[in-house]
């Protein structure tokens, strides 16, 4: 028998089985993720948020583990198969994949040759041949013989006995869950362009040749295979190595597992057949499918893994807080679309302006850009980094060098996605009859402001951080990006007064209606005064406002707890501490030399332990205090505007774009982003690009080489590295043992050599 779930749970991430029991409880309750990592340390022995991500994920799939073993168990049970011992192996099995190895025998199919040779009598024909491998097959098929059911001749009983055998081994399940191990450690994935179809599918010409262990085959390069099979440009066949006798391992495997030896007996050339045929028609059929489908998922949760964490780093990157910005979308035909959003983000003024041929109204576009921002004490400006980003650029350096007495800095803005809330229903609601051009302008000065409470509005799968997204099981990836937006959001807390519902209904407990209904009634009744004035938004009831109170800010209202990460149901703590040493609140609030000093044990109780306690302190010595970095952004070089700008050993600023596993793609300004490949990234070895960098991060690269053809730029955080030339060693691990057909894992050792395949593998993104 199999622990409980919770215990299975608890060994895997390394906790008490008490603390995942506690957490399960609270999620049962409707308890959610953030709430319970913030809340509830003292029930769950101080789960992280990661920690409690992963057991939730766990908890689901037990379940459906436990329920899938009811129906198998309830089906045998119904054929009257279910002995002592079967239900013991079902009741054992820790996997689906264990389960469904155990349940394929008794599993109903359709009428299989098996089936028709045993209902003709075969089974004691196979039993006889197993028992006395010393008897001729042929001599005792004669007495098989069974007209009426097709077996007219001995060669046609000796087939149908074969079937028996055949499906008899293909289905036992310790045989299946070793060989399917043995070939993951094993086999080789070899893809082969399929003939005619190299013009057509050119660029997947990296894999018209390929062959790399499956256990070995990145995520990105597995996408990338699966892609080219679904696109019908390459077959994908699996390679076992054979012994001179044309014999594999599996082959081998079969016999050891049922007694077959070769030992000149009539019997054994029959029966080494029959392993033979188990193997090539039944077990590597179905194990051929298995493992594809094993590279897959694989492949599919590291990419909804790299695109998750790059989409929690863009999510946090600095705001620029609370400061006039105006919007800058660019276009050359269309126009720059102009928006300005004063400090709180509300839409103060619009235009459309034509610096740029064919209209070339510089001039004009600079007196609207001027009287703009000195109207609305403008203090950013903001610039998308689409088409015509750097003519439009030069616009702002021109603005900013003509009116230094406005104070202006200017600043490139990721416009991805920008275009996809534009056309969104969420906002047409926002910006009532504002045209659909001029909204993206909007975005891309909000999410200056605050990228967290703009890139919220748009589909995650929009925001352009991904690796093969289109790729993935769409609502794996959905799941696991709401789960990061919902954390991120709740990490940095949420102003009640200023939310968009969008930002809102992504507080913990919160739905998009009660979202809306607090918008609604804000706007019926005022700024919220305090907290506990939730309590009247229709549908925010007692349990919504247990876990969604903590991350919903009131700035400036009556009770200055209420601007702070402090919980209200722990209000009396903090009153405690202010009775204790007769202070009111603001004196204690941010005197972090007297909070230092607090016992921590002096203000505990049965409901309130050290860990929320500590935090209560915690939270009073820096308030409302945002986990987001502090502000900064790249300086693009002048003069490098396009590709054909760059020179191979200039040195750049530029900031990360995307994450994956090969590399990070960086936006230097030229309408192009440049690859730093993994092994440019630092002069010690890297295995995880997300050890060096993050999605956001401003850094110095220098160019090692440029392909106009193509539209490449290979670039190098390793500002010694010459252009050109392969890397120097890296500090590296010590070497392993490597399968056969490595030659393209060996292409990787140096950004030069990589960059085409890596760049190929990018653009199928």
């Amino acid at each position: 028998m199999l622990p409980p779930i919770a215990e299975r749970i608890a060994e895997q991430i390394a906790v008490k089985a008490q603390q995942v029991e506690s957490a399960i409880a609270l999620l049962d309750a409707g308890a959610t993720v953030p709430f319970i990592a913030r809340y509830r340390k003292e029930a769950t022995g101080g789960l992280d948020d990661a920690q409690l991500r992963i057991l939730e994920e766990r908890l689901g799939y037990l379940r459906e583990l436990e329920d899938r073993r009811t129906t198998v168990l309830k089906s045998i049970e119904e054929q009257g198969r279910l002995t002592a011992g079967l239900k013991q192996e079902v009741l054992s099995a820790d996997t689906k994949t264990r389960l469904e190895d155990i349940y394929l025998p008794y599993k109903p199919k359709r009428r299989t040759k098996a089936q028709i040779a045993r209902e003709a009598g075969l089974t004691p024909l196979v039993e006889a041949i197993l028992t006395d491998p010393m008897q001729e097959p042929a001599a005792l098929a004669c007495s098989y013989l069974n007209e009426t059911a097709g077996f007219t001749d001995s060669k046609a009983v000796l087939d149908g006995a074969r079937q028996i055998l055949m499906e008899d081994w293909a289905e036992d399940a310790e045989l299946s869950g070793e060989v399917r191990e043995w070939l993951w450690d094993n086999a080789e994935l070899k893809s082969s362009v399929i003939a005619g179809k190299e013009q057509e599918g050119a660029k997947f010409a990296d894999y018209f040749d390929f062959s790399q262990a499956i256990k070995a085959i990145p995520s990105h390069r597995a996408l990338a295979l699966l892609r080219a099979r679904n696109a019908g440009v390459v077959f994908l066949d699996l390679v076992i190595a054979e012994d001179e006798a044309g014999r594999s391992h599996p082959e081998r495997m079969i016999a050891k597992r049922f007694g077959i030896r070769d030992q000149g007996r009539p019997a054994d050339a029959w029966l080494r057949d029959a392993v033979r045929m188990t193997w090539r028609v039944k077990l590597l059929t179905r194990l051929d499918l298995e493992l594809k489908t094993r590279l897959r998922e694989a492949a599919e949760t590291e990419a909804i893994k790299v695109f998750a964490a790059n989409l929690h780093d863009l999510l946090l990157a600095a705001p620029a807080g609370p400061r006039a910005t105006l919007g800058l979308d660019p276009g050359l035909r269309t126009g720059v679309k102009v928006a300005v959003v004063d400090a709180t983000g509300k839409v103060v003024a619009t235009d459309t302006i034509y610096p740029h041929p064919p209209r070339k109204q510089w001039e004009q576009s600079l007196a609207s850009l001027a009287r703009l921002a000195a109207a609305h004490a403008v203090e950013l400006v903001a610039i998308g980094n689409g088409t015509a980003s750097r003519e439009t650029d030069r616009l702002a350096v021109e603005l900013i060098k003509r009116h230094p007495e406005l104070g202006l800095s200017k600043v490139m803005v990721s416009e991805a996605g920008a275009s996809v809330y534009s056309a969104s229903e969420l906002a047409s609601n926002e910006l009532p009859g504002m045209d659909v051009s001029l909204r993206g302008a909007v975005s891309i000065a909000r999410r200056l402001q605050d990228p967290l409470a703009e890139l919220v509005k748009i589909d995650p799968k929009s925001i352009g951080v991904g690796q093969y997204q289109h790729d993935v099981s769409q609502a794996q990836l959905a799941r696991s990006l709401d789960n990061v937006v919902e954390d991120c959001v709740n990490a940095v807390g949420v102003d009640v007064n200023t939310a968009s519902p969008a930002l809102l209904a992504r507080v913990a407990g919160l739905s998009a209606g009660v979202a809306d209904n607090i918008v609604h009634f804000r706007d019926q009744h005022g700024a919220f005064a305090d907290r506990q004035q939730l309590k009247q938004v229709p549908r925010l009831g007692d349990k919504t406002f247990e876990q969604s109170a903590g991350f919903l800010r009131v700035m400036g209202g009556s009770n200055p707890l209420d601007a702070s990460a402090v919980h209200p149901e722990a209000y009396p703590v903090v009153e405690r501490i202010l009775r204790k040493h007769a202070r009111t609140m603001g004196q204690v609030i941010g005197d972090a030399a007297f909070l230092r000093q607090l016992r921590v044990a002096d203000f505990t109780d049965d409901r309130f332990g050290a860990p929320t306690v500590q935090d209560i302190v915690a939270e009073l010595e820096k308030p409302g205090r945002d986990p987001r970095p502090e502000f900064k952004t790249a300086e693009f070089q002048e003069g490098v505007e396009k590709l054909s700008d760059l020179k191979p050993g200039m040195v750049l600023e530029g900031v990360i774009t995307n994450v994956t596993n090969f590399g990070a793609f960086v936006d230097i300004g030229v309408h192009q982003d440049g690859l730093v490949h993994i092994s440019a990234m630092s002069d010690k070895f890297v295995k995880d690009p997300r050890e060096v960098v993050k999605a956001g991060d401003v850094v110095k690269v220098k160019v090692i080489e440029v392909d106009l053809e193509r539209k490449r730029a290979g670039l190098s955080m390793r500002l010694g590295d010459e252009p050109g030339k392969a890397a120097p060693k890296r500090e590296s691990p010590a070497p392993q043992k490597r399968p056969q057909g490595h030659a393209q894992r060996n292409r990787d050792a140096h950004p030069q050599g990589a960059l085409a395949a890596a760049f190929a593998k990018a653009k199928e993104n």
